[in-house]
């Protein structure tokens, strides 16, 4: 048995209905709320109406910041430093997606220390202090699994940069998954968040940080997404799916809150800096085909796992035609969730591959992965990836 740690602060309250407990849970740290969302639209009006209910009765004051875009920017969360400020919160409230819920936790940063969100990167000297306002997350989407990690993911348009605050001070208080919430995401949306669920569970066992722990979460994770996303991509009202992505993302995300991710995250990252119009699960899923193949030798007993878990008639397989079979079952895992594409299909120019290779190496995810990608290689992964 491997020594391992785990920790994970967030209390979890995960079901159907639990966001009539989002009163509650906010006033039990704070009675001046910042509610952080995405802008007010129809389709969402009726749950945020409800948040401020439930924190009405609970004797909590609210502010909405309803400024919040997909890769939310380092403006965007100054914004929402200046509403905290403005309105002298001493909580703040991320419902939504992972975009929401990571505002939510840089902006609890940016309100309460010198300078911006941006100072106080994972590799900065300067780091979130106590001085943090506490977090409550409520997800919308079942991928990013932002609800129990300790990241907040902003992008610099300026540096054409995306990169993370990543410290145990901005884990949520509380995190409520409630699969109801999630059953008008739109079917790409359902997808692309699904497969960054995939990603982070996969990568997980990958990664050199991962335990028996993680490693548990992880397949079960993926048997979850591998069964029922699919299902619910084609039909979004489906109840049972619905809750086992919620708590398959909510498992992915424990995983990477004591693993990590690896080679993919970065390219992941990377390509939405420099192309905010890319959504993350997508900058992952194209690089995804190009990755199993350059992982897979190295990695040979995690890929017979995960590939036996596609496909149960793998077990007759020997261990390395199951794990080669795998990355077969990747890409077609990816067809049919309507994720199959490249760089091309989002007009990224062949010819800024190399910098964004450069920029690929940037985080540390890449020296997680079982095999080591050198910047050539990255380049070469790159242009792999760049049609289907």
């Amino acid at each position: 048995m491997r020594d391992f740690k785990y920790f994970q602060p967030t209390d979890i309250r995960f079901g159907s209905g639990k966001i009539v407990e989002v009163g509650a849970a906010v006033a039990k740290y704070g009675k001046r709320c910042l509610l952080v969302t995405v802008p007010v639209e129809p389709i969402f009006e009726a749950l945020f109406d409800k948040v401020k209910a439930s924190l009405k009765s609970a004797g909590v004051e609210v502010a909405h910041f309803d400024g919040i875009i997909p890769n939310p920017t380092t403006e965007c969360i100054t914004a929402g430093a200046e509403a905290a400020k403005q309105h002298n919160a001493d909580v703040v409230l991320g419902v939504g997606g992972g975009s929401s819920m990571d505002s939510a936790k840089a902006i609890a940063v940016e309100a309460t220390h010198p300078g911006t969100s941006w100072d106080y990167l994972y590799f900065r000297d300067s780091q979130p202090t106590e001085k943090t306002l506490p977090v409550i997350a409520v997800s919308t989407t079942s991928g990013t699994g932002s609800q129990v990690t300790q990241v907040a993911v902003v992008t610099n348009t300026k540096e054409r940069d995306k990169s993370a605050i990543y410290n145990a001070i901005v884990y949520p208080k509380v995190a409520i998954v409630d699969p109801d919430l999630m059953l008008t995401i739109p079917e790409h949306i359902t997808a692309s968040t699904g497969f960054d669920a995939f990603a982070h569970a996969f990568e997980s066992l990958l990664n050199p940080n991962a335990s028996p722990y993680t490693d548990m979460m992880a397949l079960e994770a993926i048997e979850l997404l591998v069964k029922h996303l699919p299902r619910v991509v084609q039909d979004g009202s489906d109840r049972e799916g619905r809750a086992a992505l919620a708590w398959a993302d909510t498992l992915a995300g424990l995983c990477i809150a004591n693993a990590g991710v690896t080679l993919p995250h970065g390219i992941g990252m990377a390509i939405p800096g420099m192309y905010p119009h890319v959504m993350h699960g997508e900058a992952l899923a194209l690089n995804y085909p190009a990755f199993t193949r350059f992982t897979c030798p190295h990695a040979i007993s995690q890929f017979v796992a995960v590939g036996r878990i596609f496909n149960p008639e793998l077990r007759e397989e020997s261990d390395q035609a199951a794990a080669e079979r795998m990355c077969e079952e990747v890409d077609q895992f990816l067809k049919e969730i309507g994720m199959w594409f490249g760089l091309a299909d989002f007009d990224i120019p062949q010819a800024e591959i190399p910098d964004l290779a450069e920029q690929s190496m940037v985080l540390p995810d890449n020296g997680n992965n079982p095999r080591v990608a050198t910047q050539d290689e990255m380049q070469e992964l790159l242009e792999q990836c760049y049609r289907r």
